[in-house]
C-alpha cells in the first residue's frame, strides 16, 4: 500500500470516474486504474463497483475510503512542520469563507496577506457554513472563516470578530422614523431574506421571532446575495438585516436607510475553524492579525451585545 494509491482511490471517489480522475491526478487512466487493481488484490477487497456508472465505492470501499483521506491529511502534516519550523510560510493555504463575509472582509485582508508571504499561495472558495465544515474534515481546506459557535467537537474556533447586524429599511416603512429599533418591531412580511442553507438566514430569523412565512405574500424570492437584499428593499420597500461590515462603503443616502438596534445588540461571532489537530500554525496566526488590521477596532468588543450562535 502507497500514498500514491490512496490518493487515486480518493480522485476515483470524489470525481466519480476513472478518466476523470486520472486526469486530476496527472496520470494516465491504465495507470491509475492498474494501480488501484494493485491495492485491491493487496487489501483482498473491492474498493469500486465498476458495474455502475458513475462509478461508486462498495461498502467496505466507503470505509477504506474514509480512512484513506485520513491518512493523507495526517502525513501531509509532516510537510507543514517541516515549513513552520524553518520559519518561513510557503506552499498552500487554502480557506473557505461564507458569502456573507468573503466580499467585505477578504479584499483588503488577501492584498496585505500576498504581499508580506508571497511563497504562501493563497487559495480561496465562497462555500456555506456546512460545505467549509465538510471540506475541513476531508482535508480539502485547511481553515475556515466563519459565523459561530458551530457546537461541533471535532472543529477548533479562533473568534476574531464581533458584528453588529443592522436593519436596512424602506423609506415607506413605519419603523423609518426611529433612530433605534426593538429587534421583536420587525414586520415578517416585509422581511427579506437569504435562502435555505445560508447560516445567516438563521441567526435573522431568531433576531425578528421569525415562524413564518405571511400568508398574504404571493411572492417567493430566494437569494444568497447580502446585495441583492438591499436591492431588493430599495426597489420593493420592506426591511432586511445586514451585518454591519456590509455598510462600511456605504454612502449618506444608503445610511439613511441604516437602523441599529437597542442594546443588547444581536451581533454574530466571526471565527477561523480548522480542525483540532491542524498543523499550519503560523499561517492561522498571521491571517488572524491580517483580519484584525482590516476590521474597525471596536468589533473586537462583545459589551452589550447578543451572540447569535450558528443555525442553518
Amino acid at each position: 500500500m502507497t500514498l500514491v494509491q490512496l490518493e487515486y482511490i480518493i480522485a476515483v471517489d470524489t470525481y466519480r470516474s476513472f478518466v476523470a480522475a486520472a486526469e486530476k491526478c496527472f496520470v494516465t487512466q491504465p495507470t491509475l486504474s492498474m494501480q488501484i487493481q494493485k491495492l485491491e488484490e493487496n487489501l483482498g477487497a473491492k474498493i469500486f463497483d465498476r458495474s455502475r456508472q458513475p462509478v461508486v465505492p462498495t461498502e467496505v470501499g466507503k470505509r477504506i475510503i474514509r480512512q484513506a483521506r485520513t491518512v493523507l491529511i495526517e502525513s501531509k502534516k509532516i510537510g507543514d512542520i517541516l515549513q513552520e519550523a524553518s520559519g518561513q510560510l510557503a506552499g498552500e493555504f487554502r480557506i473557505g469563507v461564507i458569502p456573507t463575509v468573503a466580499p467585505y472582509l477578504l479584499p483588503p485582508v488577501i492584498a496585505s496577506f500576498t504581499k508580506k508571504y508571497p511563497q504562501l499561495k493563497i487559495q480561496v472558495w465562497e462555500y456555506t457554513t456546512e460545505k467549509v465544515i465538510h471540506e475541513l474534515k476531508t482535508g480539502t481546506l485547511d481553515c475556515g472563516i466563519l459565523s459561530t459557535p458551530l457546537q461541533d467537537s471535532a472543529i477548533a474556533e479562533l473568534p476574531l470578530y464581533y458584528e453588529t447586524f443592522v436593519a436596512y429599511l424602506s423609506t415607506e416603512s413605519k419603523l423609518y422614523g426611529k433612530k433605534l429599533l426593538q429587534t421583536n418591531e420587525i414586520a415578517e412580511d416585509n422581511l427579506w431574506l437569504l435562502n435555505e442553507g445560508h447560516c445567516m438566514r438563521g441567526q435573522v430569523l431568531n433576531i425578528c421571532k421569525y415562524r413564518s412565512q405571511s400568508q398574504n405574500s404571493s411572492f417567493d424570492y430566494n437569494t444568497g446575495s447580502v446585495e441583492t437584499l438591499k436591492r431588493m428593499v430599495d426597489i420593493n420597500g420592506g426591511i432586511t438585516i445586514l451585518p454591519e461590515l456590509t455598510i462600511m462603503d456605504y454612502g449618506d443616502e444608503a445610511l439613511q436607510h441604516v437602523r441599529y438596534f437597542k442594546a443588547p445588540e444581536p451581533v454574530r461571532e466571526i471565527s477561523i475553524v480548522m480542525t483540532k489537530n491542524f498543523s499550519k500554525q503560523k499561517a492561522i496566526e498571521a491571517l488572524q492579525q491580517e483580519i484584525w488590521r482590516a476590521v474597525p477596532e471596536r468589533f473586537r468588543s462583545k459589551r452589550r451585545m447578543d451572540i447569535l450562535g450558528f443555525r442553518s
